[in-house]
């Protein structure tokens, strides 16, 4: 526990973790519902085409990317209640503490990442 915090650490991840998940799920809604307005009638504009489908490609790829990071997050959770947030899925010793500040779902060291 640090004086400024008085959280253990493991509550102030599952706060940070929270959090993230939370800021994840509005934008995931926010890209459903501008994702929603894609069953509109394409504009005759060719131009107006190309626009809209760049955006529906880019609105897809925010949502696949909040997902994939949701579903992290998730996982991160679940090591949190079951008393292995930190440790490394692969080697089991504990992932770098400036690893998990960066990434803190993180289930790998930065040795068996980069293997």
């Amino acid at each position: 526990m640090s004086p400024s915090n008085p959280l253990p650490l493991t509550e102030q991840i599952r706060t940070r973790l929270l959090a993230r998940r939370a800021e994840l799920v509005q934008r995931l809604e926010r890209v459903e519902h501008d994702a929603s307005h894609r069953a509109e009638a394409i504009s005759a504009d060719f131009q107006e085409q190309a626009n809209q489908t760049s955006n529906d490609e880019v609105l897809g790829a925010i949502g696949e990317t909040a997902r994939a990071e949701i579903q992290d997050i998730d996982t991160a959770l679940e090591r949190v209640a079951a008393g292995r947030y930190g440790l490394c899925s692969r080697c089991g010793v504990p992932i770098e503490t400036a690893r998990l500040a960066v990434v803190p779902y993180t289930v790998t060291c930065s040795s068996c990442a980069t293997d």
